[in-house]
């Protein structure tokens, strides 16, 4: 009787040093799985500040957060702004790629194409980007190949181009203002004289090298019925500059971008800012996720929204249709 208690004493020693044991190396395995699972690094780096591009940063914060990755939790962000200075851009590049992160974001144009030439390994995401496939960043819209993907704010000419008709009736000439040294600019100017074409308008290139030429140049446009600004960061950044001019000489400015209709242009068909960073960050969610950006196509907006300036509108006595009253969004009303 004796011995039976002392085997029963002993199986149940043993069955409790191995059940232990189990959750020690289950709570290990589990703590490991946390651990791996636990923070993921996004580094940002923005060409300029400008209130657009703002927007388009804080959207990717939000849409990281939405798609639950959120800053403090399960996510370290890590920003640099270039303040358009491309050997800034350069420098702070290879500080944010030597800093390992899961995943890069480039806003505008120079600021991506500084972070490809420092990694090709690291997924980088396009935030605001004209013309990936002009830019040689990517080789198709569909299939990107290489470590790039993201959004483009490639914007509807055409639409912007339709609405300057039916807003300036009467206009013969568009002045089409822009910065040489921009390369997401050029087509852009190109696909604009091709629209322009169709609604009977003549065209004038005004390329400026630096906004210190902004001044000059509007102040030279004697021929002209209204300003085309495309999505320029440059003409972005100097849009005050470019109204006060402008407003000088009673010349209308139809924009590309809805925050630049809030600085004094007429009106634009575009694309809010917020949103298209925001669906910049739940890209880059997915790619935290697995997704591999050679194989995910760069999204781009097919419809834009109409932005109204009242004041500028009263100030050009301009007669908007029906249409627009009821469905266009106005600033300053």
């Amino acid at each position: 009787m004796k011995n039976k208690g002392l085997i029963f004493s002993v199986a149940v020693i043993v069955v409790v040093l191995a059940g232990s044991l189990f959750a020690f190396e289950l709570g290990k395995r589990n703590s490991g799985n946390a651990q791996s699972e636990e923070t993921k690094k996004v580094s940002i780096l923005q060409y300029v500040s400008h209130p657009s591009l703002d927007d388009i940063r804080q959207g990717v914060e939000d849409g990281l957060a939405q798609s639950g990755y959120k800053e403090g939790e399960n996510l370290e962000l890590e920003f640099q702004n270039g303040q358009g200075d491309q050997s800034k851009l350069a420098t702070m590049s290879q500080q944010l790629v030597e800093g390992n992160p899961d995943a890069l974001v480039g806003i505008a144009t120079p600021a991506v194409q500084s972070l490809a030439n420092e990694t090709s390994d690291i997924p980088i995401m396009l935030g605001a980007i004209a013309d990936p496939v002009g830019s040689d960043l990517v080789d198709s819209m569909e299939r990107p190949g290489g470590n790039m993907t993201g959004v483009s704010n490639q914007v509807p000419i055409d639409q912007q181009l339709d609405l300057a008709k039916e807003l300036l009736p009467e206009a013969k000439t568009m002045g089409i203002l822009y910065s040489s040294s921009e390369d997401n600019a050029k087509p852009q100017v190109v696909e604009a004289e091709k629209e322009a074409k169709k609604q009977d308008f003549k065209t004038e290139r005004y390329a400026v090298p630096s906004s210190n030429e902004i001044q000059q140049t509007i102040q030279a446009m004697d021929d002209v019925d209204f300003i085309y600004i495309p999505n320029d960061n440059t003409m972005a950044n100097a849009m005050s500059t470019i109204v006060n001019e402008a407003d000088k000489k009673n010349i209308p400015i139809i924009p590309s971008v809805d925050i630049m209709v809030e600085e004094g242009g007429v009106a634009t068909v575009g694309i809010d800012q917020h949103e298209l960073g925001v669906k910049t960050g739940e890209m880059t969610a997915d790619i935290l996720n697995g997704d591999d950006p050679a194989k995910t196509p760069v999204y781009v907006y097919d419809e834009g929204e109409t932005y109204v300036n009242q004041k500028q509108v009263e100030k050009y006595n301009i007669d908007l249709p029906k249409n627009l009253e009821d469905e266009a969004e106005f600033i300053d009303r």
